[in-house]
């Protein structure tokens, strides 16, 4: 990885401040320390990209189901449906991270490391609001095409498989994109209960060398960087899927 560029984002902040004793080397890679703690903050990286993956997989499986559940001609599937997402959706995710990690265990009697339990945290909550997007996304599907399916003697599972479902995930990704930039950020909440991912890393490095304002604009950039990518790449499917829908016009 080229030295420069980084040198050429935080060379310029050290004219900020007149009284502050700037220590940039700490992130550095001009120097053996600062080089040190970049591969220590770069490594975590993978930590925070799969426990957000692995949570908005989960969601999203998860959400469907709970849409599924409330589209359903039973009122009390409907009930819990809207239960779920009422209740998920207005537990803050710090709040569900902390119980879940610290309570579940004593009420399941089994052991949670801090990755598991972080994906369960945030994969609970964010349900709530993936049940959401699938909902709209069903219900938008053209009624004719519905009905069509009804009148060819199709069951319930066959019209959801073969028409509806695939419509309304075609509609669905763009919003299911942006879920997951907005996992990739909530992950650093994570950092309360001890996964070594980005931000735990940033805190051990404040607590080791005590230069807290270095450390956390490398964290910002970090982040930045990071969601800057995933958005570029959330916005290409975008374009791409409208290209595929005027080509299939």
């Amino acid at each position: 990885m080229p030295r420069w560029p980084i040198a050429l984002i935080l060379l310029p902040l050290a004219g900020c401040g007149s009284n502050y004793n700037w220590g940039w080397y700490v992130v550095l890679p001009t120097n053996k320390q600062g080089l040190t703690n970049l591969e220590f903050l770069l490594g975590g990286l993978g930590t925070t990209i799969a426990l957000s993956l692995c949570a908005i997989v989960a969601s999203v499986i998860l959400g469907l189901l709970v849409a599924l559940l409330g589209l359903s001609r039973s009122r009390v599937a409907r009930g819990l449906s809207r239960g779920y997402v009422e209740v998920f959706r207005a537990i803050p995710i710090l709040v569900m991270l902390l119980w879940v990690y610290y309570g579940l265990p004593v009420v399941l009697d089994v052991s949670l490391g801090a990755f598991v339990a972080g994906v369960v945290a945030l994969s609970l909550c964010d349900s709530a609001f993936e049940a959401e997007i699938f909902r709209s996304g069903i219900q938008s599907v053209d009624r004719g095409q519905i009905e069509a399916a009804d009148s060819l003697g199709l069951t319930y599972g066959d019209k959801m498989r073969y028409i509806i479902l695939p419509q309304a995930v075609r509609r669905v990704l763009p919003p299911l994109g942006n879920q997951f930039v907005y996992m990739l950020k909530m992950s650093s909440l994570v950092s309360v209960i001890g996964l070594a991912e980005v931000t735990r890393r940033v805190n051990e490095l404040v607590v080791a060398q005590y230069r807290p304002l270095e450390m956390y604009t490398f964290l910002v950039l970090e982040y930045l960087a990071l969601i800057l990518i995933a958005s570029l790449a959330v916005r290409r499917m975008e374009r791409r899927m409208r290209t595929d829908e005027r080509m299939a016009r």
